[in-house]
């Protein structure tokens, strides 16, 4: 697809490198002449310096030719200003716009009807809504929900006192009694699907599939389950602090911010409950931390601007309270290997929540008709893609009984939600028009379901 990005900071630069590498022919419009030219340098992409919201400017560039334009800059009203242009230029032209605003953001449904926006994305609020989810559910490093939230993938790592060390795939079912699946494990560098002779050890990272419930029960069966969350300490008073509060408050936790501006403070304390403590003071202050409970919070969360200063307290978390929750927001994720040796616990990056969210609309517009994704996410540090297909009409894909169907080898359907109830499958269920389908793969770029069976088509396997 012909694909059109105005603006080319973080977020720009990430999406055009994704859409890039899955084959799309990528354009991207800044005013900035170094960041395109490093873009241009590193990927296989068009760059124009201007300004996005020039009719003249988009008519240079084809914008005649383009099927998706998505505005990214750093301002809200540029965004929506440039989709509207666009959209003027070609009645059929997909758009999505980034907002940072959450006024525009819960307006997108009027955005979407008058001003034909297809996509509206808000990357601190999603990263807020990422952060509170897994605060209300510790044991976690991730959550990604599917079918309006009747079927979730949790992601885990295994502790030694779990009751599931040491036990083969094959018998769990067996031994707890729960209707969940384990879609993936990562062991170290290397993450697979696992097959029935896996034996889990200590340390795992494991990805576990059902309804919420359901998945609930058996984290409490494995002896996965933590402690609750009661007290919360949060580092940095931007908006996504203000978001992660704002939930979180709700769930009559006991909440502090730290913040090192005064003026934001007091922002801060007109905008959230009184139930919210609002401190003045700053992160690096050791006898400030110490004060306010860093040695005793149930969860510390780190999401102050400096990803260095986010990283360090979540180290420190780490060496003065052992049991917490440790949460760390990053605006640019470093490599697999840096993770896994700091230890950071759970970390959430804004731009690429918002950056997969464009990417799963642009995957659904390339597949066929009838089947459409859904809801796409990354798991186990973005090894493994979990998506949703939702089947529409009939095809090749439905009534076949999936043990007859040539999936790939690096494929497994875990769920199938067929009228709001969940079906963990078997070789003998097949896939009805109406059901969502959530399969996960370590394949990634996975653009249509028939990525999933082996040369691109469906057709029976031979059956022993």
């Amino acid at each position: 697809m012909n694909i059109f990005i105005v603006g080319c900071d973080k977020f720009g630069s990430l999406l055009a490198r994704r859409l890039s590498a899955e084959g799309h022919d990528i354009t991207v419009i800044d005013k900035d002449r170094h960041r395109l030219q490093a873009l241009a340098d590193s990927s296989d992409v068009i760059g124009y310096i201007g300004n996005g919201t020039s009719f003249r400017m988009l008519s240079e560039a084809g914008i005649e030719n383009a099927d998706i334009f998505i505005a990214v800059t750093g301002e809200d009203e540029t965004n929506l200003l440039a989709c509207v242009i666009a959209k003027k230029a070609g009645d059929k032209l997909y758009t999505a716009a980034r907002v940072q605003d959450l006024t525009y953001f819960t307006e997108r449904v009027y955005l979407r009807q008058s001003l034909g926006i297809s996509v509206i994305v808000n990357p601190s609020l999603m990263a807020a809504t990422e952060i509170a989810r897994l605060t209300r559910t510790p044991e976690t490093m991730a959550i990604s929900t599917f079918a309006r939230g009747r079927a979730e993938v949790q992601t885990v790592t295994l502790p030694q006192k779990s009751s599931l060390v040491g036990l083969p795939l094959s018998k769990m079912k067996q031994k707890y009694n729960t209707d969940v699946l384990i879609c993936a494990i990562k062991r170290g560098s290397e993450t697979s699907i696992p097959r029935g002779d896996f034996v889990f050890e200590t340390g795992d990272v494991i990805s576990v599939t059902g309804s919420p419930s359901e998945v609930a029960k058996f984290f409490s069966k494995s002896d996965i389950s933590t402690h609750k969350v009661r007290s919360v300490l949060i580092f940095g008073g931007g908006e996504i602090a203000n978001y992660i509060a704002f939930q979180l408050s709700k769930m009559n936790m006991n909440i502090k911010i730290i913040e090192e501006d005064p003026t934001r403070c007091e922002e801060l304390s007109e905008e959230l409950s009184d139930d919210v403590l609002i401190i003045n003071g700053s992160s690096s202050d050791i006898e400030l931390l110490d004060e306010e409970g860093l040695d005793s919070s149930d969860a510390v969360i780190a999401v102050t601007d400096v990803d260095s200063e986010n990283m360090m307290l979540s180290l420190l978390t780490a060496a003065r309270n052992k049991t917490a929750l440790r949460v760390t927001k990053l605006k640019e994720l470093p490599f697999d290997e840096v993770l896994e040796t700091l230890n950071l616990g759970p970390v959430v990056c804004p731009t690429e929540l918002a950056a997969e969210q464009i990417i799963q609309y642009v995957r659904s517009l390339h597949n066929s008709v009838g089947i459409s994704v859904e809801t796409l996410y990354r798991i186990l540090g973005g090894r493994v893609e979990a998506l949703e297909f939702i089947i529409n009409s009939e095809s090749d894909v439905t009534g076949i009984p999936l043990a007859e169907m040539n999936l790939r080898h690096d494929v497994l359907i875990c769920s199938i939600i067929r009228r709001g109830k969940i079906i963990n499958p078997g070789g003998g269920d097949s896939i009805m028009v109406g059901d969502s389908v959530v399969a996960v793969t370590t394949r990634t770029g996975v653009k249509s379901i028939y990525d999933l069976f082996e040369g691109g088509k469906i057709r029976r396997a031979d059956v022993k």
